[in-house]
C-alpha cells in the first residue's frame, strides 16, 4: 500500500506494516501501565530511561560514536556504554550512527536527510520509520556513513543482534518485579524515550530559539532538552556538531554533559571536544 508524498518530498511512500505492527504492539501494552502501577516499577522505568537514554543514546551514539565528541579509555568503556544504547532499541550503532550523519550531511534536505523537518512534522516524528524511504535502510548505504564503525566485528555484531538484547533484559526485570517491572521497564520505557528521541527530529528543527545562525532551521528548545538530557539545544549542536557539552549558557541544562565530566574526573574521558572560543553566542 502507497501513500501520497509528504510535504515537499516527491517519492510516493509505502507502508511498513511489520514496522507498524511492531511499534504498535509496543504502544498498546504501554496503555497498560496504569494497571500495573507500583513505586518501584516508576523509578526502574525512570532510571532506564536515563540509563539508555543519556548514556547509551546522548553519549554513546550521539556524542561519542557519531561525532566522536570525546574519546572512552580502555575501549572497553567505550563497547560497554554502546550495548547500553543498544538496549535502548533505536536500532543498531551503525544504522543509527550511519542515519544521524547523513542528517548533518544533508540537514533538511527532502531527499538526502532521512528525517527532513521539511517534510512536515509526523514525517521528521515517526513517519519516517512508518513509512520509511528503502535507501535510508539499506545496509550498505548508512556502512558508507559510518565505516569506522562497519569495520568493526563488535558493531557489526551489536547492529545485527541488538533487538535480541530486550529478551534478557526483559527476563531479568520478569525475576526482579513480575510483570509490572516489564511493562513499565521495556514497553512504556521504550515508548517514552521513541518519542524523546524523536522530538529532536521533530520540535527542535520547528520551535524554539536560536543562538547561531546556521544553514538550517534547527532550534534550542527547553522541555525537549529536559526530556533528553541535553539533546534539546540543538541549534548550539548544529552549529558545533562535534562538541561535546551541548548548553551554551549556564541555565541550559545538559544531564549528558554532566556524565561526561564524571568520566573525564575518572580519567575515562579523554580528548573531550569544547566549544570553539571564537565562537559567539548571541545574546
Amino acid at each position: 500500500m502507497t501513500i501520497g508524498s509528504v510535504a515537499e518530498g516527491k517519492q510516493p511512500l509505502a507502508i511498513n506494516w511489520i514496522n507498524v505492527a511492531f511499534f504498535g504492539t509496543f504502544h498498546v501494552v504501554a496503555m497498560l501501565a496504569p494497571w500495573f502501577f507500583s513505586w518501584s516499577a516508576l523509578g526502574v522505568t525512570i532510571f532506564l530511561h536515563w540509563l539508555f537514554g543519556s548514556i547509551g543514546i546522548c553519549l554513546g551514539y550521539h556524542r561519542l560514536l557519531s561525532h566522536r565528541s570525546l574519546q572512552l579509555t580502555p575501549k572497553w568503556v567505550e563497547y560497554a556504554i554502546a550495548f547500553i544504547g543498544a538496549l535502548a532499541m533505536q536500532g543498531g550503532p551503525i544504522f543509527w550512527v550511519g542515519g544521524h550523519r547523513q542528517h548533518h550531511a544533508h540537514t533538511e534536505d527532502v531527499d538526502k536527510d532521512p528525517y527532513s523537518s521539511k517534510r512536515g512534522f509526523w514525517w521528521s516524528h515517526m513517519l519516517w520509520i512508518l513509512c520509511p524511504r528503502p535507501e535510508f535502510y539499506d545496509y550498505e548505504n548508512y556502512c558508507k556513513f559510518a565505516p569506522d564503525l562497519a569495520r568493526n566485528p563488535y558493531y557489526r555484531w551489536l547492529d545485527r543482534y541488538f533487538l535480541l538484547l530486550q529478551i534478557p533484559l526483559a527476563v531479568l526485570l520478569y525475576l526482579l518485579g513480575g510483570w509490572s517491572f516489564v511493562i513499565w521497564g521495556i514497553f512504556l520505557r521504550a515508548v517514552l524515550l521513541w518519542h524523546s528521541t524523536w522530538l529532536i527530529n521533530s520540535a527542535t528543527h520547528l520551535y524554539g530559539y536560536r543562538h547561531f545562525e546556521v544553514e538550517d532551521n534547527s532550534r534550542n528548545l527547553w522541555w525537549a532538552a529536559l526530556l533528553t538530557y541535553g539533546e534539546g539545544w540543538h541549534n548550539n549542536h548544529h552549529a558545533h556538531p562535534n562538541v561535546a557539552p551541548a548548553g551554551r549558557r549556564w541555565w541550559e541544562i545538559d544531564m549528558t554533559w554532566w556524565a561526561i565530566q564524571v568520566l573525564q574526573t575518572l580519567g575515562l574521558a579523554k580528548k573531550v571536544v569544547l566549544p570553539p572560543t571564537t565562537s559567539k553566542v548571541r545574546v
